[in-house]
């Protein structure tokens, strides 16, 4: 017979006694009046000296009494247990002396069994209501002492508020934050047209008023109704702390968001991207790059997203989650291969193109092939699962590429904003960084309607960091609250913009996660599968992910992979693609010697003996001579606007898409070349132009 059914059996004969339980007043009356009865029976019998009896219930009586009195029990309790022991040994004594099978015998053990029993009772109920009292005393004084100490706080920011904001406010409520960072405060505004906008434009004298710590704030957001407003004031600065991103690797979902970081409060905030898109932006040294892994962490964790990625610069956004799968340098514990973590990676301008035409081909074959399952779920908004999951697109650096003016890089940008425009209610989304917060990627109005989560990482930058244009309406944002790499300002739908920091996270953590969510990605549902086609399917194969590995140093290379003098060919550098910032100096120098008759590159071949040397200014060493390619076109700008001359903004426009180059910069250069002799200027003020010296009459 098997344990199971033999548990059953036992089960089944009848109640279970818990003989490890305390007695109640019941079976404590029962078992004294027993055992009272069984030792006068033994005593008669045996001719016992009844004084034992009453020996032993004085002992009893006592022991009982002392340990009531160690756990503090009340006096009425502590007389009841000696009484107890008190009157059964006294029955005891008596019924060994008379013999205990008489009928007065066994009537007053009947007796004295139902007066324990009472006694008992109501003993366990009065200790009952003391402790209960007790608790409840303690916790009033908790709540008096918690509420003396809010009311502090609110009186103390109700006087803040009217002097800074002159608003008379008055405080519903105040909530200290769980995590010990600071506290919140529910605030009624007064009648007559107050808004909580005032006193969120006020936050930075709220905060110095306030003598916070540097990078907590006091901030102001709306409450339940527009009567109200919430002032959020930060204690501790927990932006300052480095934070890894969380071993808490759980399972996510599209519905449930997708950590970012956290807020002020140490409380994590979450992207909902279910129909959003989201614009991240920050410089150079901000934590981007940084950031954009945490959000691939989070996407990876999904169990109904599949992420795209595509990065120009080499792919690096991507590679960390690519390479250990493909290459074999992580293993699963079943032994099984791990998948990528990311579904798909993009680092060359085909391979990208090829993956904006797969989503926009997933898009539309969606909106046509579910068309009975949005019926039967009535609704224009495909339901997203792990049968069909959503299609995450992240684009690094991709605002820059809808700013491009290059005619190959806006065919990729004309694809992003079609794949952004069609394809919200079939799941397909994106997340696009940009360097900057500036009027040329903003001013797309596909970016500013649809990428409603937003991320500024500030890192103290403030070129370039135009937070009025990044989260329109909100007012108070100052760079310099967020000092530190990796901080900045998040906005999404739910929660207004306001400071956050995102996880550090490390290369062996991505490998970790990878490894732990290898199980979990979710497969292309097969109507996209199909509309993605061999692209999808082909997407890992050895020809398309060879750029992942161009730089090949085994010790087997073949002849091919060598140059003529027997080195190693590195095919990364062998086949480097010209430069932008190459390509424009290489351009102004070219129309110029055009124009001028130029001579040739210094470094070329000598000169034959006997040929005369071209006419004409020689501008081929300008590379020589200038710091930058930036600065070598800047110059040869001058030198091709002739003797007309040419102005700082106009050549600052002519290098703004190759270089970023600012007309603070050129109006350096230009003072520069004034003082050695290269330019000279004519005219004063806007009208003011730079003419080279070789247009000149001492040219």
């Amino acid at each position: 017979m098997s344990s199971t059914a033999t548990a059953k059996k036992q089960q089944s004969s009848g109640p279970v006694l818990d003989w490890s339980a305390g007695h109640g007043p019941v079976t404590g009356a029962l078992s004294a009046t027993t055992g009272a009865f069984a030792l006068a029976t033994s005593g008669a019998a045996l001719s016992m000296p009844p004084g034992w009896a009453l020996a032993v219930g004085s002992a009893g009586a006592l022991g009982h009494t002392i340990a009531g009195i160690r756990v503090r029990n009340a006096g009425r309790t502590l007389a009841t247990k000696a009484a107890s022991w008190l009157v059964g040994a006294g029955w005891t004594t008596w019924a060994m002396t008379h013999g205990p099978l008489t009928w007065a015998a066994l009537g007053s053990l009947a007796t004295v069994g139902v007066g324990i029993g009472a006694a008992a009772r109501s003993v366990a109920l009065y200790e009952e209501a003391r402790e209960d009292e007790a608790n409840a005393a303690e916790q009033r004084a908790v709540a008096a002492e918690l509420s003396a100490e809010r009311r502090a706080i609110a009186a103390e920011w109700v006087d803040r508020v009217q002097r800074v904001c002159s608003i008379t406010v008055r405080v519903v409520g105040v909530e200290m934050w769980k995590t010990g960072a600071g506290f919140s405060i529910d605030a009624e505004l007064p009648p007559g047209g107050a808004t909580w906008n005032k006193i969120a434009a006020e936050s930075p004298r709220l905060s110095a008023d306030a003598k916070l710590p540097h990078g907590c704030t006091a901030t102001a957001g709306p409450g339940i109704h527009q009567g109200r407003v919430i002032i959020d004031v930060t204690t501790v600065n927990v932006l300052e702390e480095k934070r890894d991103y969380p071993a808490d690797y759980s399972t996510l979902s599209i519905h449930t968001g997708i950590p970012w970081g956290y807020r002020t409060n140490a409380e994590e905030i979450r992207a909902y991207l279910r129909e959003q898109c989201a614009l991240i932006v920050g410089p150079t040294g901000s934590g981007k790059t940084n950031m954009v892994h945490g959000i691939l962490a989070g996407f990876a964790r999904a169990e109904d997203m599949l992420t795209w990625v595509i990065d120009l610069n080499a792919g690096s956004a991507g590679l960390p989650w690519v390479l250990p799968a493909l290459n074999g340098e992580i293993t699963r514990e079943d032994g099984k291969p791990v998948r990528p973590g990311v579904d798909w990676l993009a680092g060359t301008y085909d391979e990208a193109l090829t993956m904006l035409d797969a989503a926009v081909r997933v898009a539309k074959q969606r909106k046509m092939g579910y068309q009975d399952l949005l019926s039967k779920a009535n609704t224009d908004l495909l339901p997203i699962s792990a049968k069909i999951p959503q299609i995450m697109l992240v684009i690094d650096e991709g605002a820059e590429i809808l700013a491009s003016t290059d005619r190959q890089i806006r065919k990729l940008g004309e694809k992003i904003l079609e794949v952004i425009r069609i394809a919200r209610a079939m799941g397909v989304r994106t997340v696009i960084t940009a360097l900057g917060a500036t009027g040329s990627v903003l001013n797309k109005l596909m970016i500013r309607r649809e990428a409603k989560v937003r991320v500024a990482l500030t890192g103290g930058e403030k070129e370039g960091m135009d937070l009025s244009k990044m989260f329109p309406g909100s007012r108070g944002l100052r760079v310099d609250q967020a000092p530190h790499k990796g901080a900045g300002f998040m906005s999404t739908p739910e929660s207004p913009a306001a400071l956050f920091k995102g996880w550090r996270i490390r290369p062996n953590q991505i490998r970790e996660i990878t490894a732990a969510t290898s199980d979990r990605h979710p497969t292309l549902d097969a109507v996209s599968a199909k509309a993605a086609g061999p692209a999808y399917a082909r997407r890992w194969d050895a020809d398309r992910t060879a750029w992942m590995r161009d730089l090949d140093l085994s010790d087997d290379t073949s002849d091919s992979a060598r140059d003529a003098s027997g080195g190693l060919r590195l095919s990364a550098l062998s086949e480097q693609q010209e430069s932008a910032e190459d390509a424009l100096a290489r351009r102004f120098r070219e129309e110029i010697d055009a124009q001028f008759g130029t001579a040739p590159e210094p470094h070329g071949t000598e000169q034959a003996a006997g040929t005369e040397r071209p006419a004409g200014l020689n501008l081929s060493a300008l590379r020589d001579e200038q710091d930058s390619p930036a600065q070598q076109a800047a110059l040869a700008a001058l030198v091709a606007a002739g003797p007309e001359g040419t102005g700082a903004s106009a050549i600052a426009r002519a290098l703004s898409d190759a270089f970023g180059t600012t007309r603070q910069t050129v109006v350096g250069w230009l003072k520069t070349w004034m003082q050695d002799g290269t330019a000279v200027r004519i005219g004063e003020g806007t009208k003011a132009r730079y003419v080279h010296r070789s247009h000149t009459a001492n040219g």
